[in-house]
């Protein structure tokens, strides 16, 4: 009887065809959202059997990766430290063509390491160091060598103190390199939804610019790459910016990521203080289709005809609806 079920079960599968078309139709997207996974279901590079199901995964592990409010505890440092640590990271990143991947990950590790571990000022730099040092590892085909990031630190710090921290700080994040990124969050979105490149790079540049604002930290970053996108959209004209398809692939109504449309649009128009013009500057050439001289919104205007901000009560300050409103340009 076992011999068989086991004949029945595991000799007699059903055929490749079918697999497959049952398989497509249990991730069929809902009426009049076009399914973008099936144009590349044959091609082995895009996963597209199981894109949905990776970021999906991703979203249920951010909860493993809390960020608090750590500053409290950061008795040598303070919120602009850690803005100038992100704003020299984005120059390094530049400086050796890493991938944006990369920076991303190196800022999650240091905010993840400072939850932890009480350091000294003297000490920030290095730790910016050592996560971009393990993230190259982590993203990049051919990372910089450890001499390449002593230098860039400008020789403040010795060989065996780098790599010091480097284990300290993997130890302290217990060797998980696997954390959910806003960055991957914005490109599956862009992607789906087709979302012209100039707009990606204007979303791509809310996004690095909230890197190096503190108030970000403790946001969902799957929410966060929603925001970024949905204000992308509405500064370049879209009326309607969440659609139906951005909904079902970023799993998110507009209100469920409301709360962090104001934070990233007051970054948006605070103006740059002394030296800190990195991203700004960088997304204003060419080659970034200049997106940091596009006109801005006040906050409000950017939920109108989409949010009613009278029936829809956010938990972060509403404040800053009024804040973002005295607000110039971007450049």
């Amino acid at each position: 009887m076992l011999q068989k079920q086991l004949k029945t079960e595991f000799l007699s599968p059903a055929l490749p065809e079918e697999t497959e078309t049952a398989e497509m139709q249990s991730k069929m997207p809902p009426v009049g959202v076009e399914d973008f996974d099936k144009a590349n279901w044959n091609d082995p590079f895009q996963v597209s059997h199981y894109a949905m199901d990776i970021f999906n995964y991703l979203k249920a592990r951010e909860a493993e990766f809390p960020i608090d409010d750590y500053m409290k505890r950061q008795v040598h440092l303070s919120k602009w430290m850690r803005t100038l640590l992100v704003d020299w990271m984005v120059e390094v990143q530049e400086t050796f063509e890493l991938r944006h991947e990369t920076l991303y990950l190196a800022v999650k590790m240091v905010d993840l390491f400072l939850c932890k571990v009480v350091i000294n000022k003297d000490k920030l730099q290095l730790l910016g160091a050592s996560a971009l040092f393990i993230a190259c590892k982590f993203e990049e085909c051919t990372p910089p060598l450890i001499e390449d990031f002593l230098n860039i630190c400008d020789g403040a710090y010795k060989h065996e103190e780098l790599i010091h921290l480097e284990k300290c700080t993997l130890r302290t994040i217990d060797y998980d390199l696997g954390i959910p990124l806003s960055y991957r969050f914005l490109r599956r979105y862009a992607r789906c939804a087709k979302i012209a490149i100039p707009t990606l790079t204007l979303a791509r540049y809310i996004l690095e610019l909230s890197l190096m604002d503190y108030d970000t930290i403790a946001f969902s970053d799957s929410k966060m790459a929603a925001a970024a996108l949905f204000i992308a959209l509405r500064l370049v004209g879209e009326e309607e910016a969440w659609n139906a398809t951005l909904e079902y692939y970023s799993g998110y109504k507009l209100m469920d990521f409301g709360e962090i449309v104001p934070v990233l649009n007051e970054g948006l128009h605070r103006k740059p203080e002394g030296t800190i013009k990195t991203i700004r500057s960088k997304y204003s050439c060419k080659i970034f289709h200049e997106v940091a001289k596009v006109a801005l919104m006040p906050t409000e205007e950017l939920f109108e005809n989409n949010l009613d901000l009278a029936s829809y009560s956010m938990s972060a300050p509403i404040n800053t609806l009024k804040n973002a409103e005295g607000g110039g340009d971007a450049s």
